[in-house]
């Protein structure tokens, strides 16, 4: 693990300062910080996608592109398999396992990548993946970021 950030913004979803923002702005940063890195030195990313808008919100919170273009972003191709920034490449929250309790998976996965255990999954050269989670309402996120032997 090179770096972890967490943050809450509100109690209930009414409460919700800005929908088209989350704690993940701030989560994100916390993260790179500690880790010393930025959204540029990531590899791969496991999001928890709870609902069809997350990751799309989280994309752009983390800084993987900028407001309002998550959409195109996403539709580009970019974060899927052999894209510039592979997201969910154990098949997501959505598609695939959505017990209750992802958030284990999410990190699971990104710890497997940057193992270089993912088979036929495994997303080439992965040396730093990010695993971001939310609970509640969309009112906490935790970032946290792992790297391979090269990252330390």
């Amino acid at each position: 693990m090179r770096g972890v950030g967490e943050a809450l913004s509100h109690a209930n979803i009414s409460s919700m300062p800005d929908l088209t923002v989350s704690a993940a702005s701030e989560s994100g940063p916390k993260a790179y910080n500690m880790a010393k890195l930025k959204p540029a030195d990531v590899d791969m990313l496991s999001l928890y996608d709870a609902f069809t808008i997350t990751p799309i919100l989280f994309l752009e919170d983390l800084g993987f592109c900028r407001k309002g273009e998550g959409g195109p972003f996403v539709a580009s191709g970019a974060i899927a398999p052999g894209g510039k920034l592979p997201v969910n490449t154990s098949g997501g929250g959505l598609s695939y396992c959505h017990p209750g309790m992802y958030g284990l998976l999410v990190m699971i996965e990104a710890i497997r990548q940057v193992r270089g255990e993912c088979d036929k999954r495994q997303v080439k050269d992965c040396e730093v993946a990010l695993a971001h989670g939310n609970g509640g309402v969309l009112s906490s996120q935790c970032t946290v970021i792992f790297g391979g032997p090269s990252t330390v």
